[in-house]
């Protein structure tokens, strides 16, 4: 959820620190905040609201540091003010602490720590870690840290200083993701890799349990005991450029444009003479074909891509799939045995729920293999094989080009052990790498006609309810459709199979509802229309995704999105982007936060 960043080194904290929270701000912006080390102590300043504010304040004159800590902030323990933002102070102003995650017996430690004689001034589960680390502060601070350590229950990230060894940075990892980089002129913490991509492309990744002990010129990573641990850096390839907005007003719309590109990247690693390669995916072809069920777990967007998966693995390679929620898939007991294969998505690699699925599946012995973006993530690293997708950093909190991503990977994989299990002929096979292949055409014809998009946005922007319907393969793509509508723009949107419409969503259809429908040519076509005249019948606004030249649809909808002419096993790519640009435009004629919309977080790292 929140975002760290920390620095030591040759050059000025200050700007670093603010410069790592612009690329973090999607991780956190209800509040932000940064300490520094300096020669007369700790310089502490934050602020509610977005980053602007902190930036406005210090404009000022502050302290020469070389050391300092930052955060944006996601609430979670306490409403939004000065007072509640990160970093976090001991009582006597000489520990700073920056937190991403929950400790779930802070009320505990906070009692106690009050009968101690400790002083509180805020409502956060963070500002205890301050205090505990004052408590065991003996001329140590890692000494500190650690026995502050033993006390603590729940998931966190840590960036911790003292004004009392200002050439020391201490991070810490349990549970929510840290990364520590390395420069020329100085090393970082870090909650995510575009935070220093601007300084260095040297990482490591640290595992839960472990510590990272860093100087201007040393990084010592270890265990919470205390033990030195050896640990391979890892060179980050993404341009820098990935992490900006290059001329486009959001972060969204950027990411929107930049899905025939990333389909693209997945063809130039995953396709060579028609064959699809895994290189890192760890499998055997007779470790795969040994699997007799497939359990797709992901939340949200992911989740949304594991349903278009389960209808292309079930029909190309005969294997049952189920999906499920990862947060309902973690508290029930699943069928699982040795025949069954974990496909974890997620795009950060850290979405708590996903991977405390991936623990459980490991400690019954089932295999798992992990769909995501981010190389040397946790649930990338905890995975007995991982596929990356490739997509580069995705900074918008509405996932769209990872969604595109995953569909991309889901798809390869489907052909693959449709290839291996002999359920289609080598032609055939052949022919679907070819239309794959052709797909970023499509999709750049597509996104071509935003200007259709943008006329009706402008006719339906002030609709309070929006009902999506279609069917097979694209209804995860209403459901898709409606999940981006409510969470940029805050209208109330519900996505349906539409052979579900007469079953209750129906009886909301008036004169004042837009019902986008997804109705591209295929063995579903009849159906879909029969539903886009029951919606007609009760004076329903009707915005159809329909195949170009189809002159039916086109005088039975009040609005049209044409769509290229494809094999209707590649729609769901095709479907998905109007409505992206749909929820898009409607958003921002409602002046809403696009890129940052409010009460969400990019990653969800904790429960």
């Amino acid at each position: 959820m929140c975002g760290i960043i920390g620095y030591i080194g040759k050059e000025e904290a200050k700007p670093i620190i603010l410069n790592g929270l612009r690329r973090l701000e999607y991780r956190g912006y209800d509040s932000s905040g940064i300490a520094l080390v300096g020669k007369e102590g700790i310089f502490l300043c934050k602020a509610p609201g977005k980053l602007t504010v902190l930036n406005n304040l210090l404009t000022q004159e502050i302290p020469s540091a070389r050391l300092g800590i930052g955060h944006v902030r996601w609430a979670t323990h306490g409403e939004v003010n000065e007072i509640n933002a990160h970093p976090h102070l001991d009582c006597k102003g000489e520990i700073a602490v920056v937190h991403n995650g929950i400790i779930e017996n802070y009320h505990l430690l906070k009692e106690k720590l009050i009968k101690e004689g400790h002083l509180f001034l805020s409502q956060t589960d963070t500002e205890v870690i301050a205090h505990l680390v004052e408590k065991y502060y003996h001329g140590n601070l890692e000494e500190a840290v650690r026995k502050a350590l033993k006390e603590l229950k729940g998931a966190y990230s840590l960036g911790i200083i003292s004004q009392r060894e200002p050439e020391k940075l201490i991070g810490v990892r349990l549970g929510s993701p840290l990364i520590v980089g390395t420069g020329k002129n100085g090393n970082f913490i870090a909650s995510d890799i575009p935070a220093i991509l601007d300084y260095t492309n040297l990482v490591f990744y640290l595992n839960d349990q472990e510590m990272a002990i860093i100087t201007e010129k040393q990084i010592e990573i270890k265990d919470f005991q205390g033990r030195l641990l050896k640990r391979k850096v890892n060179k980050i390839e993404w341009d820098i450029s990935l992490a900006e907005k290059n001329g486009h007003p959001h972060f969204m719309l950027k990411e929107i444009y930049e899905q025939p590109w990333v389909l693209n990247q997945i063809c130039r690693r995953r396709i060579y003479e028609e064959k699809i390669l895994w290189e890192e995916m760890g499998f055997s072809d007779k470790e795969l074909l040994g699997f007799k069920k497939i359990f797709i777990v992901a939340c949200g967007t992911a989740y949304h891509a594991g349903l278009v998966g389960k209808y292309i693995l079930e029909e190309l390679a005969g294997i049952p799939v189920e999906v499920e929620v990862s947060s309902e898939f973690r508290y029930r007991y699943p069928l699982l045995d040795k025949n069954t294969l974990i496909l974890a998505i997620s795009q950060s690699g850290e979405t708590a729920d996903t991977l405390a699925c991936i623990r459980e599946a490991k400690q019954k012995q089932i295999r798992v293999i992990s769909i995501c973006n981010v190389l040397g993530s946790s649930i990338a690293r905890e995975s007995d094989g991982v596929i990356y997708t490739h997509a580069g950093p995705e900074i918008g909190v509405a996932s769209t080009k990872a969604y595109t991503a995953q569909l991309g990977i889901l798809y390869l994989f489907a052909f693959y052990l449709a290839g291996l299990k002999k359920k289609i002929a080598e032609e055939k096979l052949s022919h679907l790498i070819g239309e794959f292949k052709n797909l970023p055409l499509h999709m750049e014809t597509l996104l071509k006609d935003e200007g259709e998009i943008k006329k009706i946005a402008r006719r339906f922007f002030s609709a309070n309810c929006f009902l999506y319907l279609a069917r097979g393969r694209d209804f995860p793509n209403a459901l898709e459709g409606a999940l981006k509508l409510k969470e940029i723009s805050y209208i109330h949107a519900e996505g349906y199979p539409a052979g579900e419409m007469k079953h209750g969503p129906i009886a909301l259809i008036d004169e004042n509802m837009p019902v986008v429908c997804i109705v591209p040519q295929g063995k579903l076509y009849e159906k879909m229309f029969s539903n886009i005249q029951e919606v007609r019948a009760r004076k329903g606004k009707v915005i159809a995704l329909a195949t170009q030249g189809d002159e039916i649809i086109k005088a039975h909808a009040d609005e049209i999105i044409s769509l290229p002419k494809i094999d209707e096993l590649f729609t769901p790519f095709l479907t998905v982007l109007p409505l992206q640009l749909l929820a898009y435009h409607i958003a921002v004629l409602r002046n809403c936060d696009i890129d940052q919309p409010r009460n969400l977080a990019k990653s969800v790292t904790v429960e």
